[in-house]
């Protein structure tokens, strides 16, 4: 489960630059390999006092902003409570497995919008072979690395592996490449926001102030829908409009998150 880009990164999105702080006791080849893939988007620190640090301990991978008291960003895949969750899951009981058609002929999934990798982690602990596509090279960089400690965990890593394959760049770019193509494409925009009610909770904030909005959400649903085999799915907040386009054949709604499927029909 390591960084596999495939096709070229997007513009970047957000910052450009960010510092790697490595302590002491941290793995220096993977203190290489992080900075191999974020290349031109890495300075050396220090940094700009308000500007955006990874910092590798000897267990994870963080990002911080320099003049923000909120938590750290990390891609937490399978410990505490995602861990718990995981344990408790099923293709019946889990409303995403339900909406992508795990167990009803879904088996490849391409995330489109893999962010800090919830969704992606679940999908692939339920059986389906992901492909998680992120943009932001710094997110993807957090990802791998939540990826790399999944792998490791004994609860979870035999299951995991060789399910995950992550892809940084512009996932419309990628849905046009892939050969074969998914069974399901899931998208997962970040809404813009119409004003501080819009806000989330602080790792929420920080990942949009690093990203930005997803304004191109309208056209990724597009050529998602013209190159998956089977379904579309769009995770929306429950009370969000969905996006452009023509209506989802199926809504499937939950207290505060909806599905909308866009289903494509077999061949004949």
């Amino acid at each position: 489960m390591s960084l596999r880009p495939r096709v070229r990164a997007a513009p970047s999105v957000g910052p450009v630059l960010v510092a790697l702080d490595v302590d002491r006791d941290a793995d220096p080849a993977l203190a290489v390999s992080i900075r191999n893939a974020l290349g031109a988007h890495l300075v050396e620190p220090p940094a700009p006092a308000a500007g955006w640090r990874l910092h590798l301990t000897a267990t994870q991978l963080e990002l911080r902003r320099s003049a923000a008291r909120r938590r750290p960003l990390v891609a937490q895949l399978v410990e505490g409570p995602a861990g718990a969750r995981l344990l408790r899951a099923g293709t019946r009981t889990e409303a995403l497995a339900r909406a992508v058609g795990l167990g009803a002929g879904t088996t490849t999934v391409l995330d489109s919008t893999a962010g800090l990798g919830g969704d992606t982690i679940l999908l692939a602990w339920l059986g389906a072979r992901v492909t998680a596509v992120e943009r932001s090279p710094i997110v993807a960089a957090l990802l791998a690395d939540g990826l790399r400690r999944a792998g490791l965990d004994p609860r979870f890593g035999p299951a995991l592996a060789g399910r995950v394959t992550l892809v940084v760049g512009d996932a419309r770019q990628v849905l046009e490449h892939a050969s074969p193509p998914p069974d399901a494409v899931l998208l997962d925009p970040m809404f813009p926001r119409a004003g501080r009610t819009a806000l989330g909770r602080g790792e929420l904030q920080l990942l949009r102030e690093l990203v930005g909005d997803d304004d191109d959400a309208d056209e990724l649903l597009a050529v998602a829908r013209r190159v998956a085999r089977r379904r579309v799915v769009v995770k929306r907040p429950a009370r969000a409009p969905p996006l452009r386009g023509p209506a989802p054949d199926v809504v499937s709604r939950g207290q505060s998150t909806r599905f909308d499927i866009y289903l494509r029909p077999l061949p004949a």
